[in-house]
């Protein structure tokens, strides 16, 4: 003997003899044992499927005696109702066309009730002159298969079902998002005027930029008018988001507009605001604060100049526009956040505009902004400065659109609510409009 690739054995010594033997004795199983011990069943009938032969691998899987098989059942006996079904119907006119079948899927009935799935091909024995004779059929049993089959049907309907419960668990929450967002519009809304009045003499223009809406903004703005041809406007941001902040920004907004009609006096309208908040707020532990500039415009019109008189609580300081192209904060010096201490101090200012000036309030969303390729620096005060000199001729309508457009320019850079607030003496007089208001 040799081994693989035709090296010769060793010379055989008597275990190895021993063994040979035994390996050729095993290969010397007569052709009926073969038959009768297969790990497949065998069997053959005649063309109506009466069973002429079957193996005992077969007789053993369905628990029969080949006493009351052969010769007395048809091969659809041993099938399930299933089974019947399909055989008269698919299995043998195919069979009887191509002459064989492979791998066909049946299930087979045992003694005791119980299922086999198998898989079972056939093929038709044809004499000399071609007439068909019998049917040889080999059957494998498929129950690992099916159990294997059943398993992977059964992950992948969990899987669809989890998919399908993913889904709609992300259909329910972007509904709930989007329920949310409106009632937090329709809420934010109501924490800002719907539109700005017409003012006799002046024009207005307005821009509130909501950050996220998934959370209420803490800026807010307002123009009323109070004793006389004098309006009240004011322009701020409270501390933090959501509904606190929503609560104080409800709080604040009532009380300058109760405070300003009770004594128009800017400074008076903010003092009394920071009593209120202190009160309401630093007694349970939890201070809350906002930064404020409040203002009283007189419309001069046809008989002088208009004159804003201001005063801030811890604000950013106003830009005044001039006509002839200049551009310059208005400073209120010393004042301090609204509400963290009583009695603070309230910077005041006051300034005159002509015919084609416009003063402008923002909210720092402006001015901190972050800028640059990594969005490592802020707009800060000089390049506002600069952008508002390069638009001083413009009116505030003109004015709110550059920064509105400015504002979409940062992109993810604009990370906090901004909100923006023009009043401009018209260059030539006009009758009264309704405000310019910008939402996004």
């Amino acid at each position: 003997m040799c081994r693989p690739g035709g090296v010769p054995e060793p010379a055989e010594t008597g275990g190895e003899a021993s063994t040979e033997a035994v390996f050729t004795a095993l290969l010397e199983d007569s052709v009926e044992d073969l038959y009768e011990s297969a790990p497949c069943g065998y069997l053959s009938t005649m063309m109506d499927g009466t069973i002429a032969k079957i193996n005992t691998t077969l007789l053993e899987w369905l628990g029969l005696d080949r006493e009351a098989v052969v010769g007395r059942k048809r091969f659809t006996d041993l099938l399930t109702i299933g089974g019947r079904l399909y055989h008269e119907t698919h299995f043998a006119p195919l069979l009887l066309m191509q002459g064989e079948l492979r791998g066909i899927a049946l299930e087979m009935r045992r003694r005791d009730g119980g299922r086999l799935p198998v898989l079972v091909s056939a093929v038709v024995k044809h004499s000399t002159e071609g007439e068909p004779l019998l049917i040889r059929i080999t059957v494998f049993d498929a129950s690992d298969r099916r159990a294997c089959e059943r398993e992977l049907l059964r992950r992948r309907e969990e899987a669809e079902r989890a998919r399908a419960e993913a889904d709609e668990a992300r259909r329910q929450a972007e509904a709930d998002r989007a329920r949310l967002a409106d009632a937090l519009a329709v809420l934010q809304r109501s924490l800002v005027p719907d539109s700005l009045p017409a003012v006799p003499g002046l024009e207005t223009a307005v821009h509130y930029h909501t950050a996220s809406p998934d959370q209420l903004g803490g800026d807010f703005y307002d123009l009323f008018p109070v004793a006389g041809d004098r309006w009240a406007f004011f322009l701020g941001e409270v501390c933090g988001k959501g509904p606190g902040a929503a609560s104080l920004t409800s709080l604040t907004r009532y009380t300058l507009r109760a405070a300003a009609h009770h004594d128009p006096d800017p400074a008076s309208a903010l003092a009394t605001l920071n009593a209120v908040l202190h009160e309401r707020y630093t007694g349970d532990g939890n201070p809350r604060y906002c930064t404020c500039v409040f203002g009283i415009i007189e419309p001069g019109g046809e008989h002088g100049p208009t004159v804003v008189r201001l005063a801030s609580g811890g604000h950013p300081p106003a830009l005044v526009l001039r006509s002839d192209g200049r551009a310059e904060f208005l400073p209120t010096p010393g004042g301090l956040l609204i509400g963290v201490v009583p009695g603070a101090p309230i910077g005041t200012a006051e300034t005159v505009l002509d015919p084609g000036d416009t003063v402008v309030l923002y909210t720092d969303g402006l001015t901190e902004a972050r800028t640059g390729p990594g969005r490592d620096d802020r707009y800060g005060e000089d390049a506002l400065h600069a952008f508002a000199t390069d638009h001083a001729s413009g009116t505030p309508h003109e004015v709110i659109t550059a920064l509105t457009e400015l504002l979409k320019s940062f992109g993810d850079g604009l990370d906090d609510d901004t909100a923006l607030l023009a009043l401009g003496v018209p260059a030539v007089p006009s009758s009264p409009g309704p405000a310019t208001d910008h939402t996004s």
